[in-house]
């Protein structure tokens, strides 16, 4: 038995453990993803978690739907070749002298035409090309709305193996996406609030320069952001992306606009779509997709940061709401109180 007061056996043996610890590539390995995992939690590792899953979610969706793009507009140039062809034969046969074969034949060709292009249409057929459906700023965007729960519903998958890609990619994207809001908000809060007092204690230091009585501020005091400050920080990201919008998006500043707020409150309309046009979308330049995903990743982030500080300042102003109440009632409490024994003085 090992004494318990001898420390040079205790610490040559958890010596001797951390040794075959580290010879063993089993221990070796579980503490290399004890350590990604710990990164993988913190600021930057989230940050870089959500850019990789949007980006790996796209190659995979042009992938997956890039073979049924093709298979319609396969099916479509198929179909208009057989009504050609069918049109053709009729033309061919009938002359003008059997009109009314000719007629009903054409007209047989066209129906058949019609009832087959109805019905590739509703499985999601546009006219576009899957270049042009599933360019890589569309796919982009299509994953980024899927587990920031926008859905802007502009491009959607049409296979079975698409659909079932997305519920799978928002099951685990939705989780990973929380995380990055609560952490991201935590992070700007604090840079934000620390940049706000710092404005703030120079402003009193200014303020009390003159007063000889007023030298010393306390340094260590907790500044409360207001809520006024947020809502300005909203205005001028709202405004900055109207700008942007404009300049990358060729749109008007009122639509603009509407894209930003719609997309920073998570309402995702179809019309407006930062992907660019159809024959512009696969040569799109890659500094203007930059812009545009990290402007509404980067919003998500400032939203989460406005909620954090306003939610810090309505709790400020519950709680002195709920002091001064307190203080009205024990100041009635005690005028009655005054009032009862003024009165039973006289008595």
């Amino acid at each position: 038995m090992v004494p318990v007061g001898d420390k040079s056996s205790t610490g040559s043996s958890s010596a001797a453990y951390n040794a075959a610890g580290a010879d063993n590539p089993k221990e070796r390995l579980k503490e290399c993803c004890r350590k990604l995992v710990a990164f993988m939690c913190t600021q930057v590792g989230v940050g870089g978690l959500v850019v990789g899953y949007a980006v790996v979610g796209a190659f995979c969706f042009i992938q997956i739907e890039g073979q049924a793009g093709d298979a319609q507009h396969h099916a479509v140039q198929q179909l208009r070749h057989n009504c050609s062809v069918n049109v053709w034969n009729a033309t061919n046969t009938y002359n003008v002298l059997y009109r009314d074969n000719w007629t009903r034949q054409v007209t047989d060709a066209l129906t058949h035409f019609q009832v087959n292009l109805a019905l590739i249409v509703k499985k999601g057929y546009d006219g576009r090309t899957t270049e042009e459906t599933w360019s890589f700023s569309a796919a982009l965007m299509f994953s980024l709305s899927i587990f920031t729960m926008n859905g802007y519903g502009n491009v959607v998958p049409k296979t079975m193996l698409g659909k079932s890609a997305t519920v799978v990619y928002a099951v685990f994207g939705i989780p990973l996406y929380v995380l990055y809001f609560r952490n991201m908000g935590k992070v700007l809060a604090q840079s934000f609030r620390w940049l706000y007092t710092w404005v703030y204690q120079c402003s009193m230091e200014d303020k009390a320069g003159g007063d000889p009585y007023n030298q010393q501020l306390p340094q260590k005091s907790r500044v409360i952001v207001p809520s006024t400050a947020c809502l300005w920080v909203l205005a001028a990201y709202v405004a900055t992306g109207t700008v942007t919008f404009v300049t990358l998006e060729d749109w008007s500043y009122l639509d603009s606009t509407f894209f930003c707020v719609t997309s920073l409150c998570k309402i995702g309309i179809e019309n407006f779509v930062p992907v660019g046009s159809v024959t512009d979308a696969a040569t799109d330049h890659p500094m203007k997709l930059v812009i545009k995903f990290v402007y509404l990743l980067l919003g998500m982030g400032i939203i989460a940061m406005c909620f954090d500080l306003m939610r810090e300042d309505v709790q400020v102003r519950v709680r002195n709401l709920k002091m001064d109440i307190g203080l009205c009632f024990e100041d009635i409490r005690l005028r009655a109180v005054a009032v009862y024994r003024r009165r039973n003085s006289f008595d």
